[in-house]
């Protein structure tokens, strides 16, 4: 159905980070940094606010590496079946201690720029 690319995104990014902890990386914000760096991304991660983490990847050309060239009319769907469930599911490997949620701000799909942004909201999760 419709769910199964969201699944597999999110078994995807909670394998990969499993491996990425596998190899001490404890710290979501510097996971986040090496996985776009290892798809040739320039990252900067930081948080905003106590609760708000920015990301925003600088691609060296107007490509999405999960989504391709300039698509507008799929980028919502690549948001929400691929980007999304694959980013929670990698930092939340990496950190349980939070529940994430993204909010794209700009996407290569829509703008055909070379830069991905988003938000992740950081929510603590009940003890």
């Amino acid at each position: 159905g419709s769910n199964l690319p969201k699944s597999i995104s999110s078994i995807l990014g909670s394998k990969l980070g499993k491996v990425y902890k596998s190899r001490g990386i404890n710290d979501f914000m510097k996971a986040l940094r090496m996985s776009y760096l290892a798809l040739k991304g320039e990252s900067d991660v930081r948080k905003v606010e106590e609760d708000i983490v920015e990301v925003k990847t600088i691609y060296s050309r107007n490509f999405c590496p999960i989504g391709g060239k300039h698509n507008p009319k799929n980028a919502k769907i690549f948001q929400d079946s691929i980007c999304t469930p694959f980013t929670v599911s990698f930092i939340s490997e990496i950190d349980s201690s939070f529940k994430f949620v993204g909010d794209i701000k700009e996407c290569i799909l829509n703008t055909n720029e070379n830069t991905c942004h988003y938000l992740l909201h950081l929510e603590e999760k009940e003890k």
